[in-house]
């Protein structure tokens, strides 16, 4: 018994003394279930709405009232032509838009129903139809009390229009997560595990005594690793577009700069975990838990951004996944160009600059 005793003691003090293994077993938890709990929040808040009413009456007026009141949605204000509303969308500034016939109530007086068409963003099929679905909740309800009051029967028939998905499908907005969760993942763990192998076998002090300047060096270990990423890209791609139906609307060679550089970004996340870690295990778990947790509910590729409390709001910022995403489905889905996505890119681009110059700091001449 003693002697089992001892054993377990034994466990516990390595356990106490690893203090990395300490952070996982205890901090895990904590982190896990502070992010579960607030990120995995399904309602749908903070949606941009926008409204052009060619002739106001009561009635509009009435509706427009009604859904701006509504603490779901965020009002960006009334439209002055179809076209500016049509460029607002196109730009990314609205979720939804509401457009009332012309003589909205002289229709409703005359014939007992009058129309309002609701376009939604549904590049991001779950935001889009949770968009509508309240709008046309708030019409009906406003509707029901009218028609309480003025003891005549009338309809406002809404008629839903998607924009970018008009099939809905949920593969437009899982494919771009998809991509930056798989190159988050293999370019990290790739490149951090290749550092520390060479630590582990020796190899490392060879490398730093060769001539190459320590920049060329840490260069030149990523090139293979890039090449291989971008068949990744590639095959992803492909798989995408021909398996999934899902469209590259935009410019192609816009969509690959953009990948490219997320890529460069990744690469340089693991060279930035190699310098901080000496095993590959532990470059594995770091790489793991820092790449894929952030990726899956601060990138906004399952759960809305805008739903989350104002912290993990700031703190998504952070995330590259997050920039990529947006970048992505703004040209493959919206066919948008340079110019919509020249902050993601500037954004990602000062990310890599950033991770290199931390690397190249950290890399220690002599070991």
């Amino acid at each position: 018994m003693k002697q089992f005793i001892a054993f377990v003691h034994k466990e516990f003090y390595h356990i106490f003394r690893d203090n990395r293994t300490l952070l996982v077993i205890l901090g895990m938890p904590v982190v896990e279930i502070l992010l579960f709990g607030f990120a995995i929040n399904m309602e749908v808040q903070d949606l941009r709405v926008a409204f052009y009413d060619p002739t106001p009456d009561a009635f509009t007026t009435g509706i427009t009232e009604r859904i701006r009141q509504n603490s779901y949605f965020n009002y960006q204000g009334n439209m002055h032509s179809m076209e500016e509303m049509e460029e607002s969308m196109r730009k990314g500034k609205l979720d939804l838009a509401v457009v009332f016939q012309q003589n909205f109530q002289e229709s409703l007086a005359h014939s007992g129903d009058a129309a309002v068409q609701l376009l939604s963003n549904s590049s991001d099929p779950n935001r889009g139809s949770i968009a509508a679905t309240y709008a046309t909740a708030i019409i009906a309800g406003y509707q029901m009390e009218q028609m309480d009051i003025v003891q005549i029967p009338f309809q406002i028939k809404t008629q839903n229009r998607m924009i970018y998905n008009p099939l809905m499908k949920s593969s437009y907005m899982f494919v771009p997560g998809i991509m930056g969760l798989v190159l988050m993942i293999i370019c990290t763990i790739m490149t951090s595990v290749s550092i520390i192998r060479e630590k582990e076998r020796g190899t490392m002090e060879v490398l730093l005594a060769s001539p190459l300047k320590q920049g060329t060096m840490i260069f030149a270990k990523t090139i293979p690793y890039m090449i291989i990423s971008i068949i990744d890209l590639i095959i992803i791609l492909l798989l995408s577009y021909f398996v999934l139906d899902v469209p590259i609307n935009g410019n192609l060679l816009l969509l690959l700069l953009i990948s490219i550089i997320y890529i460069t970004l990744t690469l340089s996340y693991g060279l930035t975990i190699s310098t901080m870690v000496n095993k590959q295990v532990n470059a594995v778990i770091v790489s793991a838990i820092t790449a894929m947790i952030p990726v899956l509910m601060l990138s906004g590729m399952i759960f809305p951004i805008e739903s989350m409390p104002r912290v993990l709001q700031v703190f998504s910022t952070i995330v590259p996944a997050r920039w990529f995403i947006d970048a992505v489905r703004k040209v493959m889905i919206q066919g948008e160009g340079m110019m919509m996505v020249w902050k993601e890119m500037l954004i990602l681009t000062g990310m890599t600059l950033l991770l290199l110059g931390v690397t190249i700091m950290k890399t220690k001449k002599r070991l």
